[in-house]
């Protein structure tokens, strides 16, 4: 196998947070992580207060999802960045991001996201980058 060459465009928040492929370290990871995790707080923080707290026992989460139209959309976007910023991460430590799928059994998920981010990547280029925070092009291809 040949490998990874760097790619030569630069990294942008558009790569870290949508695209799959590459590698990243702990701390991009964690940031990627806090900005999704502010942006999704935005709109709880905007439900729970209209929320009336007298009726908690009939609160739900199509309440939630129905407060607003845009809310599952908001909450597919967010699980794709999280896909995409823990396959970078896997692929960073040297694994396959097929274990991404970690991330939608419930419970584990959280263990296995803060696990992830206290696990330090490889150092030297692997199969899936020449190095931390890069992305890769195949070898013959501009």
């Amino acid at each position: 196998m040949l490998s990874p060459v760097p790619h030569q465009g630069p990294n942008s928040i558009f790569w870290l947070l949508l695209n799959p492929i590459g590698r990243i370290s702990r701390e991009p990871y964690w940031l990627g992580f806090a900005l999704m995790w502010a942006l999704i707080g935005i709109p709880i923080n905007i439900w729970l207060r209209s929320v009336d707290f007298a009726a908690v026992e009939r609160l739900s989460l199509e309440d939630f999802v129905n407060s607003n139209p845009l809310i599952p959309l908001l909450l597919f976007a967010t699980q794709w960045v999280q896909l995409a910023l823990v396959i970078k991460r896997l692929q960073d430590c040297g694994l396959t991001g097929f274990l991404a799928i970690f991330t939608f059994v419930p419970l584990f998920n959280i263990l296995f996201i803060i696990g992830l981010g206290l696990i330090p990547g490889e150092a030297k280029p692997n199969r899936y980058g020449p190095g931390p925070n890069s992305r890769w092009r195949r070898p013959g291809r501009t």
